[in-house]
């Protein structure tokens, strides 16, 4: 006897038009996901020529135009159905992927978000094919003429989807991660010939070309000359690729590539090994451009991990990276002839080997640093130096033991010296008029951002010294300022002493000279003797493009000219000499880390980012005037007690914290 269906039953099968669109979730995040499944498209069919052309940063056109095998009218209409695909067949074929795609999901999830028109045709058909869909719907299937291969145009994304749109960033964040992908996959396929347009300007032209040209093209003239090759293979993996000379290396990231049987990939791991290998010769936050292939067995290796296929698992992961790792410090060795220790053979071998890891145990054959006991290049057993992803360049701790000898003094400094400075105790001095009123103004806290400035009259207040107590003072050639690890001012007040940082001090000090600077008619410009030009990247380009209105009220006086490069006639005159270019190319790279603030406008960015690049940084000695004068100009701002991003620029020590130190 057969039951009745439940009609009170609360699971129920959704319509494809809404799974679909849960679907393009995972598969359409922002513009360049679609620039990204397109390309790879183009890819998959055989393309030698492949046109990129958007409009809004992708928001209201992405169009992919490429002269591959193209599709008849069948197939062209079969391509927006889920999970209809060309690559695979049977579940074999998923763990021998060559193809770039395979689900068979992305253009029904694009249609589902999207307005789409395709014109596809054949080599040898008369005509080709048009198809538009709506939101998924078709509503044109016809017969058309147009060039062997295809095009297909996304329209107005998310035009339906207002609460996806409203997630988009601003056009030149969503530009710069159209290009990130275009980067990637012209990167992987120098052998074919990539145009890639932005509102109507052509902002590459690439022919097939060489790897090292094709890098030279995407990202500047400057690293046609200092370029590492290298390539190696192993019974594991063949790894090949591009490293820049490390002094080329960005404050940000962004042009780090890794690729595995041409296809782009993210693997935290591996990035930070190989990272880890220019520690000797970058900084810490510098990030050098690196393009580096694996190819290895498909079958080693899973592309289907992530939704986006951006990750990868490895078969044998810990070999992967070492190897690779080792391969990357070699080829820095050699280039920076920095001599090999662990004596081995320089080739690389592919007949195997003992692939073990731990002390003492053979590693992998010709490769150094994999497996063997020794330590890698640039550790020694002297506790005295720190290097690293966490330290930067190598650095030297001085030795309390042994004080250093001072030229002129007849032997080594005396304790007191070292202990206290040039002047010993006797030279403490008093500290800056701006500071002796600001225990007031603090309330007695570390930091109050309510406070009022301090009085004149409670500025001139001297600790209740009298003028002669001054002038002793002044014997002692001090003005009551001392550097503590180059990084923090320190000076006493009435009745306590007041720390201030001296990066976050500048830093507010420039912010709110910038702003003022964005609301005056006539931009105070320090014209630059010799003009400067700059090459830029195509996303900062754009960028600048985008700011340059008020970067150049702040003071900067520029030039857009063409191939990406600027040209630097004027600065502000808060920027050093010499330091021009490398202000801009980190103003650009901070504002783009500061677009997630919200908070902020972007003209308050714009003087956020100059002023985290231009003030003055931890470790640089300043001299007691340049101290005093720091600490004047900071109290003399609207809010001297905080930084930009709202944290402390100075604290206050009372007298009664100290002595409760000591448990008095």
């Amino acid at each position: 006897m057969s039951k009745e269906p439940n009609t009170d039953s609360m699971i129920v099968q959704m319509p494809p038009s809404l799974s679909n669109k849960i679907a393009a979730g995972e598969v359409v995040q922002r513009p360049s996901s679609i620039v990204k499944e397109l390309l790879e498209n183009a890819l998959d069919a055989g393309a030698g020529q492949i046109r990129v052309e958007i409009a809004d940063a992708g928001k209201t056109l992405i169009r992919v135009t490429d002269n591959g095998c193209g599709m008849n009218a069948q197939d062209a209409r079969m391509a927006f159905e889920p999970h209809a695909t060309s690559k695979i067949r049977t579940i074999e074929d998923l763990y021998r992927i060559r193809t770039m795609g395979f689900r068979g999901e992305a253009l029904s999830s694009i249609a589902s978000v999207s307005k789409v028109e395709m014109k596809t045709r054949r080599t040898g058909d008369e005509a080709g094919t048009r198809v538009v869909l709506d939101a998924g719907e078709e509503r044109v299937l016809e017969p058309v003429g147009c060039d062997a291969g295809t095009s297909i145009a996304i329209k107005n994304l998310f035009f339906h989807v207002p609460a996806r749109r409203q997630f988009l960033k601003t056009d030149a964040t969503e530009l710069k991660h159209i290009l990130r992908v275009f980067e990637s996959v012209a990167l992987a396929h120098s052998d074919l010939s990539f145009t890639f347009v932005s509102q109507q300007q052509t902002l590459f032209q690439l022919p097939p070309q060489s790897l090292t040209d094709r890098v030279s093209m995407l990202f500047g003239k400057e690293y046609r000359k200092s370029l590492i090759p290298f390539a190696e293979e192993t019974s594991i993996v063949h790894v090949t690729g591009l490293l820049a000379d490390p002094k080329l290396a960005k404050k940000s990231r962004g042009e780090q590539f890794l690729f595995v049987n041409g296809r782009p990939f993210q693997h935290r791991f591996l990035t930070y090994t190989i990272l880890s290998q220019f520690d000797a010769w970058t900084k810490q936050n510098e990030y050098p451009f690196y393009a580096i292939f694996l190819d290895i067995e498909p079958d080693r290796v899973d592309v289907n991990v992530h939704p986006a296929k951006t990750e990868v698992k490895f078969q044998d992961e810990r070999n992967v990276v070492q190897i690779t790792g080792s391969i990357i410090k070699k080829a820095l060795n050699e280039y920076f002839s920095v001599p090999m220790f662990e004596g081995v053979h320089p080739a690389y071998r592919g007949d195997g080997g003992d692939f073990s890891f731990g002390s003492g145990q053979p590693g992998v054959p010709g490769v150094p640093g994999v497996g063997g006991s020794a330590p890698p290049w640039g550790q020694t057993g002297n506790p005295g130096i720190r290097q690293g992803r966490q330290g930067g360049h190598p650095i030297q701790i001085p030795s309390r033991i042994n004080p250093p000898y001072r030229a002129g003094s007849g032997g080594i400094a005396n304790a007191g010296e070292l202990l206290y400075g040039d002047g010993g105790i006797e030279g403490a001095g008093h500290p800056s008029q701006s500071l002796r009123g600001s225990e007031a103004a603090l309330g007695g806290s570390s930091s109050s951002e309510g406070s009022a400035r301090p009085s004149s009259s409670e500025r001139s207040d001297a600790d209740g010294g009298t003028g002669a107590d001054r002038g002793e003072a002044a014997q002692g050639s001090s003005l009551g300022f001392w550097q503590l690890h180059q990084s923090y001012i320190v000076t006493q007040t009435r009745s306590g002493l007041c720390l201030v940082d001296q990066h976050a001090a500048h830093k507010r000090i420039l912010y709110e000279r910038a702003l003022r600077a964005t609301e005056q008619d006539l931009p105070g410009t320090q014209q630059l003797l010799f003009a400067q030009t700059i090459e830029l990247s195509a996303s900062d380009f754009e960028l600048l493009k985008e700011l340059l209105q008020i970067i150049q009220k702040m003071g900067f006086h520029l030039s857009l000219m063409s191939g990406n490069s600027v040209m630097i006639m004027g600065v502000p005159a808060d920027i050093d000499s010499g330091f021009e270019k490398e202000v801009l190319t980190s103003m650009l790279a901070q504002y783009r880390e500061l677009e997630q603030i919200s908070s902020l406008d972007r003209r308050k960015k714009v003087a956020l980012a100059f002023a985290s690049r231009s003030a003055i940084r931890k470790g640089r000695v300043l001299r007691e005037q340049e101290m005093e004068m720091l600490v004047d100009q900071l109290f003399a701002c609207e809010e001297p007690y905080l930084d930009p991003l709202q944290k402390p620029t100075l604290v206050y020590v009372s007298m009664s914290e100290i002595d409760a130190r000591f448990r008095r």
